[in-house]
């Protein structure tokens, strides 16, 4: 019997070509963007599983509020893991990792220069479980000053890296490291990726309050989460609440596998993805498949006045319901197997440009090839079924006399159902342009928003060299010899790459004395030229000018201000506790800035607080701004020039302009994938609507040569054909404006500074989306009213 089903199905599909070439085009899209949905989002859910702990590796992370500021941050302090570990047997490990920052790596006359080069306790492959090529992992950072390699780094410095064991190399403050051990590559889906770890001095510590490095636990074997939580209140009461004297701490515990998608703290060790946004693409490639779905169960059942009477004629020699439901459902399981096939195809293509706009490594054999095809074959299965399923359930209702004389009897109220499913197709769509618009518009704001300071034509590099720091006034007189270089400073940090430290400030109240409370601040090292240099806008006092002001002044920005509640903070002093000791320093403060950005605009501008540094050593970030016009020419002169101060160490340049631009990759990516999806859904649906309009038109043929004969025009005829399908995307359109409304406000509420949604964003939408169904629709009809009306009227 299938066999039968199987040729009859086939019969149907050659005999009308153009039907089922627009139902398999439309499903093997559909299927095609849930594929590389799938891919990515099993790619994205995969982080860190591979540990073989992995489900008992848990971070300590901590949240606080007091006196109007709010902690919520990834990094802990230096006493918190053996702390945890001397009072919970339950914890089998605690390991701390340090992210130390960039730094230049030499070997004899070899120089790397790396930014991911960590440090870490030395049990912490008892932890994280990285595969090792060569050392011994229970060893491996026992030993001071040791060092274990990736496997990329170990090939750029030794060519091969079995050969890196034993060898000594040095870090540009000329410090040795011996080479303890390699690993594989750190895999892609971590949120620990690092080029090497270095071992943590043993007596390795630091203040309670000092918040700089990563805290992970290793739990015993059938150890509950919740458990071990119940138990941190009274850790934390006896420990940093009591040294912090606050009320409102908390710590908590983040699932290792758990912190890429659902963790967005303050000082991430590496940029982290988003749970919502893999709702957001299952969401859509769920819809599109919906559409393509929609399109067949469309088109058979406004093909049924073409199956009546082979429906009737299968019924009078035996055919019950299961049977023809049977044959229907396989002939939409044939199709959709074929449209698989296709999918596959088109799941190849693409696969390069999905990978280059979401910056994966995605393959289609990613599951395996025996998973991977049965997972498409039970996809391809569900899909046919769903999407036959009411069409067999149709078409096998006709009676059987009716239908031999090719009656549909009062089975035409699936019009309605028709009409109801081509308006869901519609507002689906116009969500999705609305909601590439707007991603658009945001991003857009996000790249030209006047960031409170000159971000153009401003560069920074790090100074890598101890010696030449001592050098810096030196340096910045020679560079500003050249018309090319406008303005020359120097600053702790680089600004854009979200990494600026805080902390606690006291401020001097009115009777002299100082709040007993600190306030959290971004605590910014500069001298008396970044201000200039960045034409950053001074709102009250001055800027910084004389030696002393090295050691006395600071300045603060407008936030931090109307945050303490001064309306004049000039003349005010501030405390603050000096690195890990427990001496206080104070400062006077000199100015206020008007609010500058130092991260993206998903962030708020942050409470700041900027002095000088007061050693040569925290002189280590050079900012250059170079005449307009003259780029190269400066680059030029500034390269030759350093290379005159140091002779080891090249200028790795970076501009301001792009530094903030990297903010905003994520949601770029995501705008251009919502792009590219919105597109694929508008051509699906327009498919279907085409295979929708041409049937009608083929329906209403003797309808036309009586219009045509009595008169009516080519505009006529093709207003009458457009006007049913054009009602239907308006009232989708109204429809989906506030469903688009909702979601992007939505999404907008991840930017701590966003557009706002204008209603001629969500009128284009609908609009569009009228047209491009109106243009789909139309040139079918002026096809039907051009066809010679004798013809029509002949047509049976």
């Amino acid at each position: 019997m299938l066999t039968n089903y199987l040729k009859t199905a086939f019969r149907n599909l050659a005999r009308h070509r153009f039907y089922a070439a627009i139902n398999i085009l439309g499903l093997a899209f559909g299927l095609a963007a849930c594929w590389l949905i799938v891919l990515y989002a099993a790619d994205e859910l995969s982080f860190d599983r591979y540990h073989r702990h992995a489900d008992r590796i848990y971070r300590v992370v901590q949240h606080a509020r007091w006196n109007n500021n709010d902690l919520h941050e990834a990094p802990t302090s230096a006493p918190f893991a053996p702390a945890m570990k001397a009072e919970f047997p339950e914890i089998q490990e605690a390991v701390r990792i340090v992210a130390e920052g960039d730094g230049i790596i030499t070997y004899n006359d070899k120089k790397v220069h790396k930014k991911d080069i960590f440090f870490a306790d030395p049990n912490v492959f008892n932890v994280f479980t990285w595969p090792f090529l060569y050392g011994d992992p229970a060893t491996a950072l026992a030993s001071p000053n040791a060092i274990v390699l990736t496997e990329t780094l170990a090939r750029q410095l030794f060519g091969d890296p079995q050969k890196a064991l034993d060898q000594t190399i040095f870090f540009s403050n000329n410090f040795p490291n011996k080479v303890t051990g390699v690993l594989q590559d750190i895999p892609p889906h971590s949120h620990l990726r690092f080029s090497a770890l270095r071992s943590l001095p043993a007596n390795y510590t630091g203040d309670w309050q000092q918040f700089g490095l990563y805290t992970y636990l290793l739990l015993k074997p059938g150890i509950r989460q919740a458990d071990l939580e119940k138990k941190l209140p009274s850790f934390a009461d006896k420990t940093i609440k009591k040294i912090m004297r606050i009320d409102d701490y908390k710590i908590e515990l983040q699932p290792l596998t758990s912190i890429h998608l659902h963790s967005d703290l303050a000082f991430e060790i590496s940029a982290n993805g988003s749970i919502s946004r893999i709702y957001m693409f299952i969401a859509i490639a769920a819809l599109i498949l919906m559409i393509a779905v929609i399109n067949y169960m469309n088109l058979s059942t406004a093909r049924a006045s073409t199956r009546i009477r082979e429906v009737g004629v299968r019924k009078a020699i035996g055919s019950g319901k299961r049977e023809l439901t049977l044959l229907f459902i396989t002939e939409a399981l044939l199709i959709t197997f074929v449209a698989a096939m296709a999918a596959i195809l088109i799941v190849q293509l693409a696969l390069p440009y999905f990978n280059y706009i979401t910056g994966k490594e995605l393959s289609m054999g990613r599951f395996g090839i025996a998973p991977t095809l049965l997972l498409i074959a039970a996809f391809a299965v569900l899909t046919g079924v769903v999407s036959g399923a009411y069409p067999a359930l149709f078409l096998s209702r006709f009676s059987t006399i009716p239908a031999l004389k090719g009656q549909m009897g009062g089975l035409s109220s699936n019009i309605l159902l028709r009409k109801s499913l081509v308006v869901f197709q519609f507002v689906v769509t116009v969500v999705m342009i609305a909601g590439s618009i707007i991603i658009y518009q945001q991003l857009q704001y996000a790249m030209h928003k006047d960031l409170g300071f000159n971000k153009e034509q401003v560069l920074t590099f790090h100074i890598h060299d101890q010696e030449v720091r001592k050098q810096v006034s030196a340096l910045k007189s020679r560079l500003l010899q050249h018309p090319a270089v406008e303005a020359v400073a120097v600053a702790g940090n680089p600004i854009g790459n979200n990494d600026i430290g805080g902390m606690g400030f006291r401020f001097e109240t009115a009777d002299g004395s100082f709040t007993t409370g600190s306030t959290i601040a971004q605590e910014l090292l500069v001298d008396a030229d970044y201000i200039p240099a960045l034409q950053i806008t001074m709102l009250q006092g001055r800027n910084f000018s004389t030696q002393a002001d090295r050691y006395s002044a600071a300045i603060i920005n407008e936030t931090m201000m109307k945050k303490v509640g001064l309306k004049d903070a000039v003349g005010k002093r501030i405390q603050f506790r000096i690195g890990d000791t427990k001496e206080t320093g104070e400062r006077t403060i000199v100015g206020v800035i008007r609010d500058f950005h130092t991260y993206s605009i998903q962030h708020k501008v942050e409470p700041m607080v900027m002095m000088m540094p007061p050693v040569a050593s925290m002189e280590d970030n050079l900012y250059l701004r170079l005449a307009k016009g003259r780029t190269a020419e400066g680059l030029a002169f500034v390269n030759k020039v350093y290379a005159q101060f140091d002779k080891a160490n090249p200028a790795e340049f970076h501009f301001l302009d792009q530094n903030f631009a990297r903010q905003y990759a994520m949601e770029e990516k995501q705008g251009k994938l919502a792009l590219t999806f919105t597109v694929l859904a508008v051509l699906i649906a327009c498919l279907g609507l085409l295979g929708l309009a041409i049937f009608t038109s083929e329906q209403r043929k003797k309808e036309i040569g009586v219009r045509k004969v009595l008169g009516a025009g080519v505009s006529d005829i093709a207003a009458m054909l457009s006007a049913e399908f054009l009602k239907l995307v308006m009232i989708a359109a109204v429809v989906a404006l506030p469903v688009a409304w909702l979601v992007m406000d939505r999404w907008l509420q991840g930017f701590a500074y966003r557009v706002n949604i204008q209603w001629w964003v969500l009128a284009l939408a609908g609009v569009a989306a009228a047209v491009i169904a109106l243009v789909t629709v139309i040139t079918q009809a002026v096809k039907a009213a051009l066809a010679n009306p004798v013809n029509s009227l002949r047509a049976e």
